[in-house]
């Protein structure tokens, strides 16, 4: 007796396939969990990065001029002329722009600083945003 082609089912159920998305879906919630320390290594990599390369421009402001800029002047005196006081004696566009941190917020700038008395604070806020906070990262943090 021949069996008829006709009959046979060759598709998978709905709850074959219910069950290997639920285990795609399982599988990508493990591996987003797993990078999401990495994720704020990164960040907080990056700002130490900005940090130490807004640093190095704000050695040579002062070589050139024997100054940091003032807090009001902040970090666009690296991008445009100061028209302010202390008004540099050798001004030259060190940047083509100050760069934002991870956050999408501007560098804090503070000179003469709270945590460097003899120079500057230069700092992200971090993630909640606020100034002085415990995630603060900035000259002083290690």
């Amino acid at each position: 007796m021949k069996r008829s082609l006709k009959h046979s089912r060759a598709a998978f159920t709905m709850i074959e396939i219910m069950l290997v998305v639920l285990i795609i879906v399982l599988l990508l919630g493990f591996a987003i969990n797993k990078m999401g320390g990495s994720l704020d290594f990164a960040r907080e990599t990056r700002i130490k990065g900005d940090v130490q390369s807004l640093g190095t421009q704000l050695m040579v402001y002062q070589g050139t001029n024997g100054f940091f800029p003032s807090t009001e002047q902040g970090l666009k005196a690296l991008v445009s002329k100061p028209e302010s006081d202390p008004r540099p004696r050798s001004w030259r566009k060190l940047m083509a722009e100050v760069p934002q941190d991870p956050f999408g917020n501007e560098y804090q700038y503070q000179s003469p600083g709270t945590h460097n008395s003899d120079g500057y604070d230069l700092f992200s806020a971090g993630a909640d945003r606020k100034p002085g906070t415990a995630d603060d990262i900035g000259n002083w943090t290690k």
